[in-house]
């Protein structure tokens, strides 16, 4: 089962992408409302796959995801953004995400971004 850390400041959007994707088989490993705690339980729970919301009330979500990749280069994250950050989408990809999900997104598109990423161990 594919374990899954998902980050984001709204208790709200933490709670629907975790009963979104347990409802899908994966297993929720860890749900951080800051960037500080995205980094401890990245690190502490070692998921399969990140969801990282932009904007944090601590740090940003690129600050977090430079952290991970530091520490931890093969993680997978899909950036979470709401429409209008372009520019900081382009930057997260850039430092490694592997796709981005725009706020307000539907069940289908999360769990299809989230399968693809997933899908992507088979390059050895």
């Amino acid at each position: 089962m594919k374990r899954i850390l998902v980050v984001d400041d709204s208790f709200y959007m933490r709670t629907m992408l975790k009963n979104m994707l347990t409802d899908a088989g994966y297993e929720v490993v860890g749900e951080a409302p800051n960037g500080q705690t995205a980094l401890e339980l990245a690190k502490s729970t070692k998921p399969d796959l990140v969801t990282l919301d932009v904007i944090l009330p601590d740090n940003t979500g690129l600050d977090v995801l430079k952290g991970i990749k530091s520490e931890q280069p093969d993680m997978k994250v899909i950036i979470v953004s709401a429409v209008g950050q372009e520019v900081i989408v382009n930057e997260a990809i850039e430092y490694g995400a592997l796709a981005y999900i725009v706020k307000p997104f539907s069940e289908e598109k999360v769990l299809e971004v989230v399968s693809k990423a997933l899908q992507d161990d088979t390059k050895a």
